[in-house]
């Protein structure tokens, strides 16, 4: 399998199950899931930041033996284009993750740039209110933290809705129980998530 600027914090061989599937990801995920059906050989997968958008691309490699291209805008215009066209003439799929599609994506080769608009195009969406639950009781698995449900569903409703939200929220509430030696519990979190601004109405 060839990848090309992937970041290091995912692991080698992506469990499916990682990335968790909700409305506001699904179709991102059905689409790379379908790429024997592109038009051509490669998809712009887009995303928020810490989406898993990467992980999402690496799950699809690891199924369709095809290449990632992953922070794309970081990446100089013509290895991209010799990419989008390797994989047209080997017939083996390519994702490239970028934070959006062109025209936000300001891309500057014009052959490029009309390759691109002749990709398959997949978004993951800001998390849905289905997902932030299930995101937050998945970090603090992982980091095993016990956050009961109701918890869990106090955070949801009032942390910022996006999943570097999540993420900042965890990490302060991990740091915090920590810090002190306690269980993570609705006051600790009013206490900590209030004093850093992460919620505004406790």
């Amino acid at each position: 399998m060839s990848q090309m600027a992937l970041p290091l914090v995912w692991p080698a061989d992506p469990r499916s199950d990682a990335f968790l599937i909700t409305p506001s990801n699904a179709h991102a995920a059905q689409m790379l899931d379908r790429w024997e059906g592109w038009p051509t050989r490669t998809a712009v997968l887009t995303g928020p930041r810490k989406s898993g958008r990467s992980l999402l691309a690496r799950i699809f490699a690891a199924r369709s033996g095809g290449t990632i291209i992953d922070d794309a805008e970081r990446l100089p215009e013509a290895q991209i284009f010799h990419a989008w066209n390797r994989a047209q003439a080997e017939g083996r799929p390519l994702v490239i993750v970028a934070d959006a599609a062109p025209p936000v994506w300001a891309v500057k080769l014009p052959d490029l740039r009309s390759r691109l608009a002749n990709s398959t195009l997949a978004e993951i969406d800001a998390p849905d209110d289905e997902l932030i639950p299930l995101l937050l009781d998945q970090l603090f698995t992982r980091r095993g933290l016990f956050a009961g449900p109701d918890l869990i569903e106090w955070l949801a409703t009032r942390i910022e809705r996006s999943h570097l939200a999540v993420i900042r929220t965890v990490d302060m509430l991990d740091q915090q129980a920590m810090e002190r030696q306690k269980r993570l519990s609705i006051p600790l979190a009013r206490a900590t998530l209030t004093e850093a601004g992460l919620i505004a109405d406790p």
